[in-house]
C-alpha cells in the first residue's frame, strides 16, 4: 500500500492541515443499477405525460404533508421515506458517524490523547488512553463523540473552530480506511432514499506534494503545467492515484460484501469521486492538485471533478483566491472534459473583512467557470450580486446548500440564508449534507428543515430532489428537456409518451435509459415518487 499525506478536509474542506500518512484515496463502486427492472408494472400511455401537472396521488400526498407538518414523529417519517435525489456535496472523512470512527480506532489499536482528544498511534504515551477503552467506558466514549462532532456543542460557542478542529482529531483514523468509510456512507445514502453520491477525497496527496516541491512556482501557468507533465511526471501521479483507487475500491467491496449473497445496500449505489485541492497550501501545490484532479477526471470514470477545500476564510485561501480562480480557468482549457464545483462564498460578515465578501462567488462563476457552487452563503454581500445570480440562472450553475453546517459554522439560518433569494432568481438549488457525521444530521433533516423553515410544498420538494440528479456530474442525457429550473420538469422527446416509472417506457425511451446513467437515475427516482405517492395518498 502506498503512503500519502493525509489532508483531512471536511465541511468545505476547511479543516486545519495536518501532515500524516494517508491511505489510498478510495474510489467507490461505479455500479449502474438496472433501473427498469425495479420499476412498477404499468402500461405506457399513448400520449405525453404532463409531469408538471398535479396528479390526484400527488395532490393527496401534498395534503398529507400539510396535515403532519407540525407533528415531529409523522413528519420525520414522511421525510425519511421521501425520495431525495443525490448528495452532491459530501466529504467522506466527515460523513461517517463518530461512533463508527471510534470503533475503527479501537480495531486499529490507536490511542486517544486525553488532553486534546486526538487519535494517535500506539503505544499510548503519558496522557493517552487506548481507543478501545471507549467501547466499555461510556464517559470516555461520550467525550470523544463531543470532541469529534458537534454533539452537545453549547449555543454561543465557536462552532467554526470546533467543527474544523474535529477533522484533525480523528484524522489518524480516517486515512486508514477510506473503503470502509465509503461502505458505511453508501449504505446510509441508500437508507435515506437517495440514488447517487458524489463524495470528496484527496488523491495521491503525498505524491502531489512531492511533485509540487520539485517543479516549484512560476506565475506563468502554461510553463508550470509543462513542468508538471515533463518526463511523464504528472502521468505517474495519475497512475498512483488510480492504484490508490483500486486498493480502496477493493476494501469497499470486501467491507460491503459486494457480489455475495450478503451484499450490503451500498453496493448498488452509483458513486463518483471529486478530487479535493488544499487551498491553504503553497500555489505550486494547489496548481498540481488541480491538474491532477482534472487529468484524473478525463482518464478515469470514477473521478468527475475538482473542488477547492479547506477554510475559505483562511489567510492563504483569502490571499490567493483570485490566483486560484485563474489556475482553474487556465486548466479548464487544457482539460475541458473535467467538471468543476467550488466552495465559494462560505463566508459571513464578521468572519472576514468586508472586502473579502465582495467577489468570491462572482469569480468562481465568471472566472473559474464553476458548474456548481458549494454553500454560496454570502451572496447578497457581494458586489453586484444580482448580476451573479442572473448569470448562475442563465448558465444553470447550481448552488449546493447544506443548511446544518451553514448554521453550525457560520451561524447562518432562516431568513439570513440566501436559499429563498437563489430560488427567486431562478438559480438551481440542491440540498446536501456536507459532513453529516460531524453535524450529527442526515439529508432527511435537511429536507425537513427546508420544508418547515421556508414553507415548501410537496411539489417544490420533489423539484429539489430532481434538481440534485439534474445537476449531478453523471454522464449522459437528462430525462428532462431544456432548463427545468426555469421551465419545469418536462420529459425529453425520447420519453414524452412515457409515464416515469412505467415498466414499458417505449423503445426510444428505453434506449435513452440504457445509454444514459443520468436519465436512468432520474427514472428510478420517478418510479420511487410513484410508489411514495401511492402509499401516502391513502392516509
Amino acid at each position: 500500500m502506498s503512503r500519502v499525506i493525509s489532508t483531512p478536509t471536511g465541511t468545505g474542506g476547511r479543516t486545519r492541515l495536518r501532515t500524516r500518512r494517508l491511505l489510498p484515496a478510495v474510489l467507490g463502486p461505479l455500479s449502474l443499477v438496472p433501473l427498469l427492472a425495479a420499476t412498477p408494472s404499468a402500461a405506457s400511455p399513448s400520449r405525453e405525460h404532463p409531469v408538471g401537472a398535479r396528479t390526484p396521488a400527488e395532490a393527496a400526498t401534498a395534503a398529507y404533508l400539510d396535515a403532519v407538518r407540525t407533528d415531529p414523529r409523522l413528519a420525520r417519517r414522511f421525510f425519511e421515506r421521501l425520495p431525495k435525489g443525490a448528495d452532491l456535496h459530501n466529504h467522506l472523512s466527515g460523513a461517517v458517524s463518530t461512533e463508527y470512527l471510534i470503533r475503527l480506532a479501537a480495531e486499529d489499536g490507536l490511542c486517544v490523547d486525553t488532553r486534546t482528544m486526538t487519535a494517535v498511534t500506539a503505544p499510548c504515551g503519558a496522557g493517552a488512553r487506548p481507543a478501545a477503552d471507549a467501547l466499555t467506558d461510556r464517559a470516555f466514549h461520550d467525550a470523544i463523540v463531543r470532541a469529534w462532532s458537534m454533539q452537545d456543542f453549547p449555543p454561543g460557542g465557536n462552532g467554526h473552530d470546533h467543527f474544523f478542529d474535529a477533522f484533525g482529531k480523528f484524522g489518524e483514523v480516517t486515512w486508514r480506511h477510506r473503503g470502509k468509510l465509503l461502505a458505511e456512507v453508501a449504505d446510509e445514502v441508500v437508507r435515506q432514499n437517495q440514488f447517487y453520491l458524489e463524495t470528496m477525497v484527496t488523491p495521491a496527496s503525498e505524491g502531489a506534494r512531492k511533485l509540487a516541491a520539485e517543479v516549484g512556482w512560476t506565475d506563468d501557468l502554461a510553463a508550470l503545467h509543462k513542468r508538471l507533465t515533463a518526463g511523464g511526471r504528472l502521468d505517474r501521479l495519475v497512475q498512483e492515484a488510480r492504484a490508490e483507487a483500486d486498493e480502496a475500491d477493493a476494501e469497499f467491496r470486501e467491507a460491503a460484501a459486494c457480489g455475495t449473497g450478503r451484499a450490503r445496500p451500498g453496493c448498488a449505489l452509483p458513486v463518483r469521486w471529486i478530487s479535493q485541492v488544499s487551498r491553504g497550501t503553497a500555489p505550486e501545490r494547489v496548481f498540481t492538485q488541480i491538474a491532477l484532479g482534472m487529468r484524473l477526471a478525463e482518464r478515469d470514470g470514477r473521478f468527475v471533478a475538482v473542488n477547492l477545500v479547506q477554510p475559505e476564510d483562511g489567510a492563504v485561501a483569502l490571499r490567493d483566491y483570485r490566483l486560484h480562480m485563474r489556475m482553474i480557468a487556465h486548466l479548464r482549457k487544457v482539460y475541458p472534459k473535467a467538471h468543476v464545483t467550488l466552495h465559494a462564498g462560505e463566508l459571513w460578515p464578521g468572519l472576514v473583512k468586508p472586502a473579502d465578501l465582495a467577489f468570491h462567488i462572482a469569480e468562481a462563476v465568471g472566472v473559474a467557470g464553476a458548474e456548481r457552487v458549494g454553500h454560496g452563503v454570502d451572496l447578497v454581500h457581494e458586489d453586484d450580486w444580482r448580476r451573479t445570480a442572473r448569470a448562475m440562472a442563465a448558465r444553470q450553475v447550481a448552488v449546493e446548500v447544506p443548511f446544518t453546517s451553514n448554521a453550525q459554522i457560520l451561524g447562518v439560518k432562516g431568513d439570513d440564508h440566501p436559499f429563498a433569494t437563489y430560488r427567486a432568481h431562478g438559480v438551481p438549488v440542491v440540498l446536501a449534507t456536507d459532513d453529516p457525521g460531524i453535524s450529527r444530521v442526515d439529508i432527511t433533516h435537511e429536507y425537513q428543515y427546508a420544508a418547515t423553515t421556508y414553507g415548501l410544498s410537496y411539489p417544490e420538494l420533489k423539484d429539489l430532489a430532481r434538481a440534485s440528479l439534474q445537476y449531478a456530474f453523471l454522464p449522459g442525457q437528462s430525462l428532462w428537456r431544456g432548463n427545468p429550473t426555469r421551465d419545469g420538469y418536462r420529459l425529453t422527446a425520447a420519453c414524452r409518451a412515457a409515464r416515469p416509472g412505467a415498466a414499458e417506457p417505449g423503445e426510444a425511451c428505453r434506449a435513452l435509459l440504457t445509454a444514459s446513467p443520468r436519465a436512468a437515475a432520474q427514472w428510478r427516482q420517478e418510479s420511487a415518487f410513484q410508489r411514495f405517492e401511492r402509499d401516502f395518498a391513502g392516509r
